[in-house]
C-alpha cells in the first residue's frame, strides 16, 4: 500500500515566515537571509501592473526550485525520523506502508503536519490511499513489480500527437517533422523506463498513418494519390 500526496498549488502556497525561519537556522548572514527575503516579495507581473506577494515562491524564478525543496526537506527530515519508506521530487511523493490501515494513519499525521507546521494545503480530492499500482510518480506507476506509465500521460502524448499532425497545421512538412520528432524522442527518453510494451506498435502504427495523412494532403486527384501510393509501396 501506498499514501499519495498531493499538494495544492504548492509554489503559490509557500509561507514566506515559515521558509525564513527555516533557512535561518543554518545561513547567519542578514544581508543574505534580507535579499533571499526580497526575492520572494518581488510581486508578480499581472498584465501590466506588479502585485504584492505575500506568499508563495516567485513563478519562474531560478531561486524558486530551491527554496521549495529547502521547504518540504523538513518533511524529509519528519518521515525519516518516524521510520517511514518514500520516495518525493519536488511536491510529488509516496510514503510506502504495510495496510490500508496504516496508510490512513499516516496519512492523518501527515495532514497535520502538513498543514500545522509547514503551514501547507493538501488536496484531499487527489490525496488517497491506495496499491502502488493505484498511485502515481512522476508520470509513473509500478504494476506487477512492473514499471508503468500512468493512462493519461498516454493520452496526453496522443493530444500532442495529434496537434503536431494536424493537417489544418499551415507548416512546411520539414517543419512539422522536425517538431514531431523533437516531442517523441523526449517523450520516449523519458517513459522509455516503462516495462510495459503492449501500446507501442499500436502507437507506432497511429503515428505513421498521422504522417501519412499529412504527406496526403496536397494531393487532390484520386489518381495522383493511388501513383504515389504505388511507387511507394514499389520502392
Amino acid at each position: 500500500m501506498a499514501v499519495d500526496i498531493y499538494l495544492a498549488k504548492f509554489f503559490d502556497t509557500v509561507d514566506h515566515d515559515v521558509l525564513m525561519e527555516i533557512i535561518g537556522r543554518v545561513i547567519r548572514d542578514k544581508a543574505l537571509l534580507a535579499l533571499i527575503g526580497r526575492d520572494l516579495r518581488a510581486g508578480v507581473l499581472v498584465g501590466e501592473h506588479i502585485e504584492p506577494s505575500d506568499m508563495g515562491t516567485p513563478p519562474g524564478g531560478p531561486l524558486s526550485p530551491l527554496l521549495a525543496n529547502i521547504l518540504l526537506n523538513e518533511l524529509n527530515h519528519e518521515l525519516e525520523r518516524r521510520g517511514h519508506r518514500f520516495a518525493r521530487y519536488a511536491d510529488d511523493m509516496v510514503v510506502l506502508v504495510k495496510s490500508r490501515r496504516a496508510g490512513e494513519r499516516v496519512m492523518q499525521s501527515l495532514t497535520h503536519y502538513l498543514e500545522g507546521r509547514l503551514k501547507l494545503k493538501l488536496n484531499r480530492v487527489k490525496s488517497q490511499v491506495a496499491k502502488m499500482s493505484e498511485c502515481g510518480f512522476l508520470g509513473v506507476t509500478i504494476h506487477r513489480g512492473k514499471i508503468r506509465g500512468l493512462e493519461k500521460k498516454l493520452t496526453a502524448f496522443k493530444h500532442r500527437v495529434k496537434e503536431l499532425t494536424g493537417r489544418s497545421w499551415g507548416v512546411s512538412m520539414t517543419y512539422r517533422l522536425h517538431k514531431l520528432g523533437q516531442y517523441v524522442r523526449g517523450w520516449m527518453g523519458y517513459f522509455g523506463i516503462s516495462e510495459y510494451y503492449r501500446p507501442i506498435p499500436e502507437l507506432d502504427e497511429w503515428l505513421r498513418r498521422g504522417v501519412r495523412m499529412c504527406y496526403s494532403k496536397p494531393w487532390r486527384w484520386p489518381r495522383t494519390r493511388s501513383a504515389t501510393c504505388w511507387l511507394w509501396a514499389s520502392a
